[in-house]
């Protein structure tokens, strides 16, 4: 048998099914009945099929079932029609006065009730006559099917249509790389990005790549429907395979109507899982236009700093969502399954488990931004850390050392210590910079801090309002400890104004000969420490200008 009249045939058995269905179905309404409502219609029923193709159906009970009642009635149709002593017009029906027994010889086949012939709304004789009628056509096409000449024939239409299905394949491969060449030979530089004046829309490759995905997909439609039909054929020739090409086409659309079932029962839920999305998505971006105004200062809020708004955005936005997933749970398709319940849950202990520290970052991130302990740019020491802020993040922090180095610190760690922030107050009123030195007692210390004074004076960088300043720390066992604090408004530039201003320290003590102390003081030296100018540049050393002190 064709395709073509495998079609046909099925479409005319549809016709007369939906016929058969529709007719009983307006008598029932002109009774007065429940359309669709007929006796015994509530009683399940299996079909006893041989070879993939459907003799009748039979009812069970509940000792009986259905299933089993009809797979033993294959079972023995089967047996009788494999043995070639038993011939077909052994066929019979032995009637009594409840049963109706169908024989072949002395071998049962089936028995038929009177509650079988009311499923069928005909009577118990007349059943048991096209019953009989049709397990001798059964067996007849049993053994047809199974023997040597047609088993031949249908291995050469397999083959036949194997080389079909092969070549098909090759034929609608190069076709379609020839209509995708010839289209984007010809079509492809036509293609312009789509956009308004000077923004861009759609890019003119995503335009060509949904193109080229589309002839891709019906590429593989076209393969994909040639291989089913290869397939229904193939297996609608031998009599082991007939059952599962009749039902292939059932198997590929059974799913989908399930699914389309199932979408169409959600399509409320759905209609309101759409809905939430979208006020959701303004919410947000309502939220968004707000605080992106605030951070810019276009919109001020009283005790607000502009500095939270990014940060508070972010807390309102996971506030949104998450108050949107609460409520879309119930209408979720399958969220009351016990799958989806599981899932959840093995999802909350994951979650629970392994983001303890996670979550500590996070709010230590953003207990650190409300706090304004530190903006990007900063120069700060947080532990034995000091560098730049280059990048704040909701878990870590990354900072960048004076030696060029990235060091990244978890933010509860900051939160858990002292942060020392050099840049906060740098601009105003200023930084202050200090530095130590040890003068002996026998020089005056009004001449000690004139000296220190000078050499503040000769270090660029550092600010002359407020003024340098001098404090006596210590009056020491062998010398007095003087510190030296001079104000700067650039924090990055903390090494090389220490480095200048020891450096001029070292020079104006050694011009006027006073020797700088240290703690471990045993006696006077014969010979001062201290380095007379004519020897500050000795070799290798060589004067940065010839007017350098």
């Amino acid at each position: 048998m064709s395709v073509f009249k495998k079609i046909t045939t099925a479409l005319l058995f549809a016709a007369s099914v939906l016929a058969a269905s529709v007719a009983p179905a307006q008598e029932d309404a002109k009774k007065g009945a429940p359309v669709g409502v007929q006796p015994d219609l509530d009683v399940q029923a299996a079909p006893v099929e041989i070879d993939g193709a459907l003799l009748f159906r039979v009812r069970g009970v509940s000792a009986f079932p259905a299933e089993k009642r009809a797979a033993e009635i294959v079972g023995r149709i089967e047996a009788l029609a494999a043995d070639p002593g038993v011939r077909t017009d052994s066929l019979r029906a032995v009637e009594s006065d409840a049963i109706t027994n169908i024989m072949a010889g002395d071998r049962l086949v089936m028995r038929l009730v009177d509650a079988d012939a009311r499923l069928e709304d005909v009577g118990r004789k007349v059943l048991a006559l096209a019953y009989v009628l049709r397990i001798r056509q059964a067996i007849g096409d049993y053994r047809s099917a199974r023997t040597r000449e047609n088993l031949q024939q249908s291995g050469m239409y397999a083959l036949a249509a194997s080389a079909i299905l092969a070549v098909t394949l090759v034929l609608v491969i190069w076709l379609s790389r020839r209509v995708g060449a010839g289209l984007e030979q010809r079509y492809r530089a036509g293609i312009h990005s789509l956009g308004i004046q000077s923004f861009e829309i759609l890019r003119a490759e995503r335009i060509w790549g949904a193109l080229s995905g589309a002839l891709g997909t019906a590429r593989v439609v076209a393969i994909l429907i040639i291989g089913f039909v290869y397939l229904e054929y193939v297996l609608g020739l031998f009599p082991w395979t007939r059952s599962i090409a009749n039902r292939l086409l059932e198997y590929v659309i059974g799913p989908l109507k399930i699914m389309g079932r199932g979408i169409v029962t959600e399509i409320p839920d759905l209609i309101f899982l759409g809905i939430l999305f979208f006020i959701t998505r303004y919410a947000l971006k309502l939220v968004h236009l707000f605080f992106g105004a605030v951070g810019r200062g276009e919109v001020t809020l009283s005790g607000f700093d502009a500095a939270w708004a990014e940060a508070t955005y972010k807390l309102v936005r996971v506030g949104i969502i998450v108050f949107a997933l609460v409520v879309a749970y119930p209408y979720i398709p399958g969220s009351g399954s016990d799958a989806f319940k599981g899932i959840s849950i093995f999802l909350g202990v994951v979650f629970s488990l392994g983001s303890s520290s996670a979550i500590a970052n996070t709010i230590a991130g953003y207990m650190m931004t409300y706090r304004r302990a530190f903006k990007i740019g900063d120069r700060v020491k947080i532990g034995d850390v000091t560098g730049d802020v280059i990048e704040m993040r909701l878990q870590v922090t990354h900072i960048k050392t004076v030696k060029n180095e990235e060091v990244i610190v978890p933010n509860s760690t900051i939160l858990n210590s002292e942060v020392m922030n050099y840049s906060s107050l740098a601009r105003k009123p200023g930084l202050i910079l200090h530095t130590t030195v040890g003068i002996g007692y026998e020089t005056p210390w009004r001449q000690v801090e004139a000296m220190l004074l000078m050499a503040a004076e000769r270090t660029p960088g550092l600010m002359r309002e407020p003024p340098p300043f001098i404090r006596q720390q210590a009056l020491g066992d062998f010398a007095v400890t003087y510190e030296l604090n001079v104000y700067c408004d650039n924090a990055q530039a903390m090494g090389e104004l220490y480095t200048a201003l020891h450096q001029n320290v070292l020079d104006v003590f050694n011009e006027y000969g006073v020797q700088i102390m240290t703690p471990a003081y045993e006696g006077d030296p014969e010979k001062p420490k201290v380095v007379l100018k004519e020897e500050w540049f000795t070799a290798p050393a060589k004067p940065a200008d010839p007017g350098a002190r």
